[in-house]
């Protein structure tokens, strides 16, 4: 099993693992275009976890900083503001607050489920396609930490009906995320060289 302690630091814990990881998948994205909507994308969902501040001056402003913080500054977008410098960054950009409300299921967190709501309500097709794509493949990741056997693609399309109440209909081959043990399959992998990289060293010695 994968601990949190484990994993990369998050320098904005308050908005969850999973908006980091939408965070590192645009910084692997190459077309700027594709990246700049994928950016624009996950404000939209950060601002969508905290509802009760979008009264609050410079909140727009305020997401966009945590975006370049929580990429290092290494999202090449076109900011539609001023962002905050690196090197000004004395302390610690002042935390949001956030709902303790219960959430469905465990292994995909609060935000998940809250991000799948805001996706059913964009009305830009691209920019919610894109969403859906990024919320599924978050979702498979999220169910493989906790299923070492594999999940099927048919589990995380059932899970996103469930989740919009239907409004988010697809079939698996609309989401193509791979075969179902990809994910498992290159842990498994993974192991196995370690392992044998192990076992020579041991005879080296």
């Amino acid at each position: 099993m994968e601990y949190n302690t484990q994993r990369k630091k998050m320098e904005l814990p308050e908005y969850g693992r999973s908006v980091q990881n939408m965070v590192d998948h645009a910084l692997t994205i190459e077309d700027r275009e594709e990246r700049q909507r994928c950016a624009n994308t996950i404000v939209n969902i950060m601002g969508g976890m905290f509802p009760h501040l979008r009264d609050v001056p410079d909140f727009k402003r305020k997401l966009w900083d945590h975006l370049a913080i929580m990429s290092d500054f290494q999202l090449d977008i076109d900011y539609p503001f001023e962002i905050v410098k690196k090197e000004d960054l004395v302390v610690k950009p002042e935390r949001l607050e956030y709902s303790t409300d219960a959430f469905r299921y465990r292994h995909y967190g609060r935000f998940l489920e809250g991000m799948v709501k805001k996706a059913v309500e964009i009305e830009d097709e691209e920019e919610k396609k894109e969403l859906i794509k990024l919320l599924a493949i978050q979702m498979k990741k999220d169910l493989n930490n906790w299923n070492k056997e594999g999940v099927e693609d048919q589990k995380i399309v059932d899970d996103l009906r469930e989740y919009s109440n239907g409004a988010i209909d697809l079939k698996v081959e609309d989401l193509r995320l791979g075969e179902p043990r990809t994910f498992n399959n290159q842990r498994r992998q993974n192991n196995n060289q370690r392992k044998q990289n192990n076992q020579k060293k041991k005879q080296q010695h």
